[in-house]
């Protein structure tokens, strides 16, 4: 529906059609055509009815509403977790040795692990200082996380300058990860509490927006160094479902390059905190749990 609303016939090639819209975009009715499919079986798509839809069905309403690739396999996900079939929950990987050392033998640069619901895993000694104000500003047995650090906490829009743009790529990480765990427990007790609590995430939340965000640059503020820009890398790990490896490079000759040397000579005074073990499983209990 929300990319239904962002269609207009002129951008679909259709006729801008006599009188006033009730909608904005394109009508149902418009969408079927464009798709090849009754109206009345469009609108029980939409309504969530996809029992009878096939791939192929599901691809010609993709392109008719002009979906780009990353929303168009979005909805193909998303609607393969919503048929009623027996299903095993989702399981999110482990983190192998191996992958620990391989981030400990980049010191000069921050890394970390994280699964979709924005759980900081694991990370290295610099990513560990990156991230200092997360950590420092968490409080629990449970792993920091990144969208309640986001949304909850207001010192994040001094850490994030460019807050607004960090956020919507949270929410696009969540979003994503909705299709892969859909029955998770942890996961929809974390999107109900920041839907709670936060306008913003509502908000944004209900704009229904996917992206693959797998590099781009980021503005953080530290409380050490001050401000560095860094461009970042996410690799999904092979044989983990659902974790990532986030890496940050400065610009060679940058003010970022020479912060994150200084940043790596600084000792830091907080023990590492709650890890997960090498060869443990990944599955946390939910961090958005409010504790007795």
């Amino acid at each position: 529906m929300t990319r239904r609303a962002k269609l207009t016939p002129e951008q679909a090639g259709l006729p801008p059609g006599g009188g006033k819209r009730r909608v904005n975009g394109l009508r149902r009715e418009e969408v079927a055509v464009l798709a090849g499919v009754s109206t009345e079986y469009y609108a029980q798509i939409e309504r969530g009815d996809i029992a009878r839809a096939s791939e192929e069905i599901l691809n010609a309403i993709a392109s008719a509403l002009q979906l780009d690739d990353v929303e168009r396999q979005h909805l193909l996900d998303l609607c393969r977790a919503a048929r009623p079939r027996p299903r095993q929950p989702a399981q999110e990987g482990k983190i192998h040795a191996n992958v620990r050392q391989l981030m400990d033998a980049m010191p000069g640069l921050p890394a970390s692990i994280q699964n979709g619901r924005l759980d900081l895993l694991a990370t290295n000694s610099l990513g560990r200082a990156l991230y200092a104000d997360v950590y420092e500003r968490h409080s629990g047995t449970s792993l920091p996380n990144l969208a309640l650090y986001m949304f909850l906490d207001e010192h994040s829009h001094v850490t994030f300058p460019d807050w607004t743009i960090v956020a919507e790529d949270a929410v696009r990480t969540l979003q994503s990860e909705l299709a892969r765990v859909p029955r998770s427990k942890a996961f929809v007790e974390l999107i109900g509490r920041l839907s709670t609590i936060s306008p913003e995430f509502r908000s944004m939340w209900a704009a229904h927006n996917v992206s693959a965000h797998r590099r781009g640059k980021k503005r953080i503020m530290h409380p050490v160094v001050g401000e560095l820009e860094l461009n970042y890398e996410a690799l999904q790990l092979p044989g983990a479902p659902g974790l990532q490896m986030v890496t940050f490079l400065p610009e060679v000759g940058s003010p970022a390059e020479d912060a994150l040397r200084l940043l790596g000579s600084w000792n830091m005074p907080s023990s590492q905190g709650p890890r997960v073990s090498l060869e443990e499983d990944a599955t946390v209990e939910d961090p958005g749990r409010p504790r007795e």
